[in-house]
């Protein structure tokens, strides 16, 4: 049984201009001690997603449609205290921006404590030696618990956030764009820390993420967006190895790779379209090179192909 299991899920946004449907019918899989990525450009679905799960969406958006089942319950029927429980205990998230996410005028471990008070039975004092140890799980010393968040690197202010989101020992830990702003090399270490962690713990991570290399290191499967919807759904070797759909390949070259030999960098030309007014058939035809008359008309469905992969093109069989 899937720890995680999104079902038709639309959540759309209406606009004085119209009606924005940032995620149009996604159904996603996610099991336990599983890591999956979910990639796209930045206007395509990934976080609107990700907030789903957790009902953070705010007006002028809204869930209108599906399901989003976690342990045998539909969290879309629950009651807002109901669903509060579900945030922290079992589902938590490392939101985008380290840099500016921690609150700049109290202690990092003043917050990871206000955490654990509350959602969790646990003494001042208590949560103040839990939090000491989360931060020491994250590679942190324990200096860190009485620093300022403007004291600390950007690496060090991710980490700490990891270790907040992870005080009530969830289930699923979300993490949006977590090397954003990042050099390579604590990049790496934070990936290098979301690994360890899934192992340590058994922890399912969701992993949102524009660049297809990151992903492809540490997720399993991976989940491609596109104009609010999954255009392609495979292992992370399958996906990043032999990319079906021509914008997940299109993402994959836009990145320098430092294995096999040297190859020029290629350019995905233009932008993501304009959601209100989406181009008729598959919406990323008008950027597509391999574009037919029939990817201008009809809009594809998502089809399996076998072994696990999923994909919306017309092309798919064809090249």
């Amino acid at each position: 049984m899937p720890l995680l299991e999104i079902n038709g899920l639309k959540t759309y946004y209406y606009t004085d201009i119209g009606v924005i449907k940032a995620v149009d019918d996604v159904n996603l899989i996610l099991s336990k001690g599983e890591c999956l990525g979910i990639a796209g450009e930045s206007g395509c679905g990934k976080t609107t997603l990700v907030l789903s799960v957790l009902r953070l969406i705010k007006p002028p958006g809204r869930i209108v449609g599906g399901e989003i089942i976690f342990g045998g319950t539909n969290l879309l029927s629950l009651k807002s205290e109901e669903m509060r429980k579900i945030r922290w205990r079992k589902i938590a998230m490392v939101f985008q921006g380290a840099m500016n996410a921690l609150n700049p005028v109290h202690t990092v471990g003043s917050q990871i404590v206000e955490a654990l008070m509350n959602h969790l039975d646990y003494s001042k004092s208590e949560a103040e030696r839990k939090a000491v140890a989360l931060l020491n799980s994250v590679g942190l010393n324990s200096a860190v618990f009485r620093s300022y968040p403007h004291e600390l690197s950007g690496g060090m202010k991710q980490r700490a956030l990891i270790a907040m989101a992870l005080s009530c020992d969830p289930d699923i830990l979300f993490a949006d764009q977590p090397t954003t702003a990042l050099d390579v090399v604590t990049q790496a270490q934070t990936l290098k820390l979301l690994k360890d962690l899934q192992k340590q713990r058994d922890l399912s991570i969701i992993i949102v993420s524009h660049d297809l290399s990151i992903l492809a290191q540490i997720c399993e499967k991976i989940a491609v967006m596109y104009a609010g919807k999954l255009i392609e759904y495979a292992d992370a070797e399958t996906i990043y190895g032999e990319p079906a759909h021509p914008y997940t390949a299109a993402l994959i070259n836009a990145f320098p790779s430092v294995k096999g030999p040297k190859k020029p960098l290629s350019i995905l030309a233009g932008e993501p379209p304009d959601m209100i007014n989406l181009p008729p058939g598959c919406p990323f035809n008008p950027r597509c090179s391999l574009a037919r008359e029939i990817c201008r008309e009809v809009e594809p469905k998502l089809v399996h192909l076998g072994s696990g992969r999923h994909v919306a093109c017309h092309l798919c069989g064809e090249n």
